[in-house]
C-alpha cells in the first residue's frame, strides 16, 4: 500500500506517523513545499517575542529525523500542483529546480492547511508588511526587527494570532497598536468577557482601536501610512492578521467537493467524495460538536486527531471524527484567555434557548499567597441543562478549569453536574469549592429558582422612578475606593452593606421588586436569599459590579 501525503505540518505529520505505526511495510511519501515539516505553528509568535530562544525549538521533528524514526520518504521543497484522480497520481514540482514528476498513490491525504487572508489594501509587496503562517514568515519578522530596529507596529486583526503578536512585539520593544473591525477582541469571546481583555491590553501599554477598518496601506519609504475608516496611523511595520482561508485550490481543481468558503468537505472518516482521497486539518469543513452544523474552526488539536483518524481508516481500522467544539487558550502577557463551545452569538444563531451565569472565583485558596481571580461565563441549554459553551478570562489556573469544562461538554454533562465533580484541592492549587464547582452551584440555584438573575445589559433599562428598589450591598470602603471612577457607583442604586441589611429592612418596601448587586454577585446572592426568605421578590446582578464596570469602560 502506498500513501502520499500533501502537507507536512500538524495533520499531515500526524497521519504519516500513525500510518507507520500501524503498517511497517507501507510506502509513505510526505510532500512539503517548504523547508520544514512538523513545526510548531502555535509557537511562532513566541520566537519573535524572545520567549523561545532557539529557532530549532520550533520544529518538533526534522525531515531527517522523520525519515530515520519512521522510515518515511520526506520530500521538502516539493509542491503538489495537480491531482489526476483517474490515474491516481500527483504531479509534483520541485520548487527549487522547477522540475516536475508524477507520483502514483493508492491513497492520498490532503493536509495543505490554511493561508492568511491578504486584503488588497496596497503595499502588499512592502518589506514592512507581514503575515505569519510558517517559519520563513517568522524569520522575516524577526530579522526585520533585529536589522531595521522598528519602533512602532500595527497589528490588523484582534483575533488569537493578532493579540499574541501584539504581546510579543511589545516584548520585542515596539509600541504596538491593534486595529480591529469588530467591537471587541478575540471573536470566540462574548463582548462582556472580551472587556477584561481590552482593559488589560490598555494596562499593558497596547493601543487598541475597535470598530475601525483599514482602508489603505501606503509605504512612504520611511514607514507605513495606514488609512482607517476614521483617522490615519503611521508605523514602521505591520502584521496582517485578519483571518485565514482554507488552502484548497488543488482539491477544487481535482473536482473534490468544497463548500462556499472553500473548505474541503469530508465524511466523519475524513474521506472526501473520492474514496481514495482523505483531507484534514485547517483546509477542511468540520461539524460543530454542539450544533451538528458545518463550520470552519482551524485548530492544531483537531488537525492532529483528524490525521490519526485518516490513517486508521486507510489501514482498515474503523475510526470517526466526532466534531470540533473549538477549545482554545491564549496567553496575553500574564493573562490567560480560554474558550470552548458556543458563545452567545453562536447559540442564538443556532436557535438554542439557553441560560447563562457568571462567576468570579480565586484560582486557589485566598489565604495562600498569590491568589487571583478568574471571570467565568458558562452557557447551557435550558431544556436539557447541557453545557454548550464556556469562557474564562484570568491568570493562573484558567487553563485547567477550561479543560474540565471542555471535557464536561464532550461527555454531555449538565451544568448542574459540575456540583458533583471531585477536583484536586490543596491551598496552592485550588479551593475546596473549585471555580468549576462554583459554576455548578450558581447554575443549580438558578435552575431551582433559588435566585433570579439580571444582567449588565439590563441595568440601563431598570426604572429609576421608585417602582423598584435598587440596592448596592458593597461595603462603604469598597464604594469609597471606586466612587471617583466612571461607573464606580451604578446610578440609582442605594447602598446598604450586606451585614447591615437585616437592620434596615424597614427602608425596603416589600411590595416592590428588589434589584441587588455587590462586587462579584456572591454577597448580593446572599442578600437575595435573606430578602426572598422574608417574602420579597429579588433579582441578583450576575457577575456583579465588577463585570458591569469592565463592560462599561470597554464600551466607551
Amino acid at each position: 500500500m502506498k500513501t502520499v501525503i500533501i502537507g507536512g505540518v500538524a495533520g499531515g505529520a500526524s497521519a504519516a506517523a500513525r500510518l507507520r505505526r500501524l503498517d511497517e511495510t507501507a510506502e509513505i511519501i510526505l510532500l512539503e513545499r517548504g523547508e520544514f515539516v512538523s513545526f510548531a505553528n502555535c509557537g511562532l509568535p513566541y520566537y519573535i517575542g524572545g520567549a523561545i530562544k532557539q529557532q530549532e525549538n520550533l520544529t518538533v521533528q526534522t525531515p531527517e529525523g522523520f525519515r530515520q524514526r519512521f522510515n518515511i520518504d520526506v520530500r521538502i521543497f516539493s509542491e503538489a500542483v495537480k491531482i489526476n484522480r483517474d490515474a491516481k497520481e500527483v504531479v509534483v514540482r520541485n520548487v527549487v529546480s522547477g522540475e516536475e514528476y508524477t507520483e502514483m498513490y493508492d491513497n492520498l491525504i490532503l493536509s495543505p492547511g490554511a493561508e492568511p487572508i491578504k486584503p488588497a489594501l496596497g503595499a502588499q509587496d512592502s518589506l514592512r508588511v507581514f503575515t505569519l503562517r510558517n517559519i520563513p514568515d517568522t524569520l522575516k519578522i524577526k530579522n526585520f526587527i533585529n536589522n531595521w530596529h522598528p519602533k512602532t507596529a500595527v497589528v490588523v486583526g484582534g483575533g488569537y494570532i493578532g493579540v499574541e503578536m501584539a504581546d510579543n512585539l511589545k516584548h520585542a520593544g515596539l509600541d504596538v497598536t491593534i486595529v480591529e473591525m469588530a467591537d471587541h477582541l478575540i471573536a470566540p469571546l462574548d463582548f462582556d468577557m472580551a472587556a477584561d481583555v481590552y482593559n488589560y491590553a490598555l494596562q499593558m501599554g497596547i493601543h487598541v482601536l475597535l470598530k475601525k477598518g483599514v482602508q489603505k496601506i501606503t509605504d512612504t519609504g520611511s514607514g507605513l501610512s495606514v488609512e482607517l475608516t476614521e483617522g490615519v496611523l503611521t508605523c514602521d511595520m505591520l502584521i496582517m492578521s485578519v483571518g485565514v482561508r482554507p488552502e484548497s485550490a488543488l482539491a477544487k481543481e481535482a473536482g473534490l467537493e468544497v463548500n462556499s468558503r472553500g473548505a474541503i468537505v469530508t465524511d466523519n472518516h475524513m474521506r472526501t467524495n473520492d474514496p481514495f482521497i482523505y483531507a484534514l486539518g485547517d483546509a477542511v469543513q468540520i461539524t460543530d460538536f454542539i450544533t451538528g452544523n458545518p463550520g470552519f474552526i482551524p485548530l492544531a488539536g483537531p488537525a492532529n486527531k483528524q490525521g490519526r483518524i485518516a490513517a486508521d481508516n486507510i489501514c482498515g481500522i474503523e475510526s470517526i471524527y466526532t466534531g470540533t467544539q473549538g477549545s482554545a487558550v491564549l496567553k496575553f502577557f500574564d493573562m490567560t484567555v480560554a474558550t470552548t463551545g458556543l458563545n452567545e452569538k453562536a447559540a442564538t444563531l443556532a436557535g438554542i434557548d439557553y441560560d447563562k451565569t457568571y462567576t468570579y472565583s480565586a484560582n486557589h485558596a485566598t489565604y495562600y499567597p498569590g491568589a487571583n481571580q478568574m471571570s467565568v461565563k458558562v452557557l447551557w441549554e435550558k431544556a436539557t441543562k447541557k453545557i454548550i459553551g464556556a469562557q474564562i478570562v484570568g491568570f493562573d489556573g484558567v487553563d485547567k478549569r477550561m479543560d474540565v469544562l471542555a471535557t464536561a461538554i464532550r461527555f454531555g454533562a449538565k451544568v448542574t453536574d459540575l456540583t458533583a465533580l471531585e477536583l484536586c484541592y490543596a491551598p496552592p492549587f485550588g479551593s475546596a469549592k473549585d471555580p468549576v464547582n462554583m459554576v455548578g452551584f450558581v447554575a443549580e440555584n438558578v435552575e431551582k429558582g433559588l435566585v433570579q438573575q439580571f444582567f449588565w445589559h439590563d441595568v440601563k433599562d431598570l426604572p429609576r422612578d421608585g417602582s423598584v428598589t435598587l440596592l448596592d450591598v458593597r461595603t462603604k470602603g469598597e464604594i469609597n475606593s471606586v466612587s471617583f471612577l466612571p461607573y464606580g457607583v451604578i446610578d440609582g442604586f442605594e447602598n446598604i452593606p450586606l451585614d447591615e441589611l437585616r437592620q434596615n429592612l424597614d427602608t425596603i418596601p416589600k411590595d416592590k421588586p428588589v434589584y441587588i448587586h455587590c462586587v462579584s454577585g456572591l454577597r448580593s446572592y446572599i442578600a437575595c436569599r435573606i430578602l426572598s426568605g422574608l417574602g420579597y421578590t429579588c433579582y441578583n446582578l450576575a457577575g456583579g459590579w465588577r463585570l458591569y464596570y469592565s463592560v462599561m469602560t470597554a464600551s466607551e
